[in-house]
């Protein structure tokens, strides 16, 4: 190995626990002020779901946030339960329902909500919009690319 595919690996490396820190710093900070609602992740996240794109049926729900589906009905149960989603049926299929916010979720989320997404604004004001959009980029360079690499290996594996 190199002195250049050394140094390659040792920045490699830092970025990578550089990464890891923010993201458990970020994150830990998002999931207090979940808890401070009295929800956990997977409740806001599928109440945030429904706030920002609509009903939609429990199956996509579950499929979005790799949710089993024993535990996403459990999940909907208590949160209709607390009167926040109720189920509606799709006309023309009997056999699947949407999950849709009520009226007490949607003014529940419309008071907490914006609180959050300020809290998240302000975890992220330390970068400028440009360092914002760079790093947007390359996150999903390096993403897409681990996708097609693992895809690839997995074509592979199969022949």
């Amino acid at each position: 190995m190199t002195e250049r595919d050394a140094e390659g690996k040792a920045l490699d490396l830092r970025l990578s626990r550089v990464l890891r820190n923010m993201v458990n710093a970020l994150y830990g900070s998002l999931e207090r002020d979940i808890e401070n609602y009295g929800l956990d992740r997977e409740t806001f996240q599928i109440l945030e779901f429904l706030y920002n794109k609509g009903p939609h049926p429990i199956q996509k729900i579950s499929e979005t946030f790799s949710i089993p589906s024993g535990s996403i009905t459990y999940v909907v149960d208590k949160l209709e339960k607390k009167g926040l989603v109720e189920r509606l049926p799709i006309p023309g299929d009997r056999r699947k329902t949407n999950v849709a916010l009520t009226g007490e979720g949607r003014s529940y989320f419309d008071t907490i909500f914006p609180k959050h997404a300020q809290l998240i604004s302000d975890s992220l004001s330390f970068a400028t919009d440009e360092e914002k959009l760079g790093l947007i980029h390359v996150l999903k360079k390096i993403g897409y690319g681990i996708k097609e690499r693992e895809a690839t290996a997995n074509k592979d594996d199969s022949v």
